[in-house]
């Protein structure tokens, strides 16, 4: 005799402007799991309507395994032990990515600049990339992270529009730093915004012991404030008085 195969009956949406990305996934996940999957196209909105009316759903994909509705995709990977991200929970892994992510970019450019991945100008760039890409992910949406970034820093709370400012200040540090150029306008730059934002970053957390979200990695940020963002002043600050005080003659 043979093994069974568990089956499994999936109504997602797909329609000619739109397939639900959940119902992608919701199929993907049963055929992992080894179910045959009975795949029910939901092809236009008053399909999709009928249907939630019929179940008394709010949202589509819906899973039914042996004739009892699981439901969403969430719910699914419920059914089956699996996680469930919270959106609102504290979570690092921005921060991960991007410093892993940027140190490899500065590894990758040394090696293809001198031949040889680990060198001083490596280190360099990997705080000066860094400065940029946190810059960038600031302006992605300025006005969410100014309103997260007044939460504590101590200039913007008494001069609003720094807290606007600060990005591109952040953003033009880092690209003069990684061009060498015009250090006169960098390393100042560098020295005061990091040097207001670790005060800021230190009152906050470790004097005031306020729990707050960081607006390091930008206005959506769930990472809280902290040895993170501190992180990130003390390198602006580092690399500034590196740059004063780096021997000459030092390329790589």
């Amino acid at each position: 005799m043979g093994c069974m195969t568990s089956q499994a009956t999936l109504h997602r949406m797909v329609m000619p402007g739109h397939t639900c990305p959940y119902g992608l996934k919701a199929k993907h996940l049963l055929k992992h799991r080894g179910f045959v999957v009975d795949d029910r196209w939901l092809e236009t909105r008053a399909a999709t309507d009928a249907f939630k009316a019929e179940h008394s759903v709010q949202t589509t994909p819906q899973t039914f395994i042996d004739g009892v509705r699981i439901g969403g995709y969430d719910d699914l990977r419920r059914h089956f032990g699996l996680t469930v991200a919270d959106p609102d929970a504290v979570s690092y892994r921005p921060v991960i990515a991007l410093f892993a992510m940027t140190a490899l970019m500065a590894l990758a450019a040394s090696h293809a600049a001198f031949g040889d991945a680990l060198t001083i100008r490596a280190a360099e760039w990997f705080i000066s990339f860094s400065m940029i890409v946190l810059a960038l992910l600031k302006l992605q949406d300025l006005g969410k992270f100014a309103t997260m970034f007044l939460n504590y820093d101590l200039l913007a709370r008494r001069w609003v529009p720094y807290a606007s400012i600060y990005p591109f200040a952040e953003g033009l540090a880092g690209v003069l730093m990684t061009a060498h150029a015009l250090p006169w306008l960098s390393i100042p730059v560098a020295l005061f915004i990091g040097g207001i934002g670790a005060a800021s970053v230190f009152k906050a957390v470790y004097i005031d012991k306020r729990e707050l979200k960081c607006a390091c990695v930008g206005g959506d940020s769930n990472v809280p404030l902290g040895f993170v963002s501190l992180t990130e002043n003390l390198m602006m600050i580092g690399m500034a008085v590196w740059m004063i005080f780096k021997p000459m003659g030092i390329g790589h």
